[in-house]
């Protein structure tokens, strides 16, 4: 049975501190130690972890002190996103009764129908492709940066100004780090584009719009290095009704109440990645307006 790492002597979550001295450690030999052609995909791989890792940060690990574990994690190694800001989404995002919400949950992928149509038909083209796994991997992470960017710009709110601002001094060590290894600017730059693809990935799946919202989060049993990538937020109906259950715990728990899990979200269910590759790939799994919507 999983458990709260609050709750284990010492309080520390050591396989998420360890992972998480061992992600800046292969990111700074990716930088100085990799030829380009090992490096963009290496960098990738590495970025998408310490995504993951700030999404484990978030939920109270490794450490009892939230403040402690922020600094860990606040080096924005994938540029765009600033921790505070994610943090702040994310946690408005595990509200379960606003999933899927085109207007209340930060994360979701659904837009209310009346925005739909009044869209262009060639925005309303990219964003069905956008749907289907290819166009989220390909367009995705272009997509869901103008997205967020939009959204952050019409908030202008004091929480959306500091999380900028402490954003800002990370992102000038990080970029000078960058600078002064042997890897050009520009591979790093096509290394974090591909790591956002990794991540779309992750969350492709991870909600459906449903009547329930216990019916709105996904279960995919993969256990293969997907999974490891995404620290098991792949059993994510698990994650969401055990938010402080550290990542390694997860499949223990899952496995041990997997009926009712698998109950609890109405069969919401796939078996591996391949799956849904071989489902998604070329085929579009929602629409972009909400279906259930109620104008």
């Amino acid at each position: 049975m999983g458990q709260d790492n609050k709750n284990r002597p010492g309080g520390v979550a050591w396989p998420t501190l360890g992972l998480i001295v061992i992600c800046y450690g292969a990111w700074f030999a990716a930088l100085w130690f990799s030829p380009i052609v090992l490096a963009i995909p290496l960098l990738a791989i590495i970025i998408a972890l310490h995504a993951s890792l700030q999404h484990e940060v978030i939920h109270g690990h490794p450490f009892r002190w939230q403040w402690l574990n922020d600094a860990l994690i606040w080096p924005p190694l994938m540029l765009i996103v600033p921790y505070a800001r994610f943090k702040a989404t994310h946690l408005a995002h595990h509200n379960d009764a606003t999933l899927t919400d085109p207007y209340d949950d930060p994360e979701t992928n659904f837009l209310d129908p009346g925005t739909w149509e009044r869209l262009p038909s060639a925005v309303q083209m990219i964003l069905t492709w956008n749907n289907t796994l290819a166009g989220r991997l390909i367009l995705g992470p272009a997509i869901g940066t103008i997205m967020f960017m939009l959204g952050e710009w019409r908030m202008r709110d004091a929480a959306v100004t500091r999380g900028w601002a402490l954003h800002i001094p990370a992102l000038i060590v990080t970029l000078w780090v960058i600078l002064v290894a042997p890897i050009p600017v520009w591979a790093y730059f096509i290394a974090a584009y591909f790591a956002m693809s990794l991540l779309k990935l992750r969350t492709f799946l991870e909600h459906q719009a449903h009547e329930r919202a216990s019916g709105r989060s996904v279960i995919i049993e993969d256990r293969g290095p997907f999974a490891f990538l995404f620290l098991n937020n792949n059993l994510h109906v698990v994650h969401h009704m055990h938010p402080g259950v550290a990542w390694y715990d997860l499949p223990a728990l899952y496995q041990s109440r997997k009926d009712h899990y698998q109950r609890r979200n109405g069969g919401y269910v796939y078996r591996s990645y391949t799956e849904v590759f071989a489902r998604y790939l070329w085929h579009r799994k929602d629409p972009v307006a909400h279906p259930l919507w109620r104008r």
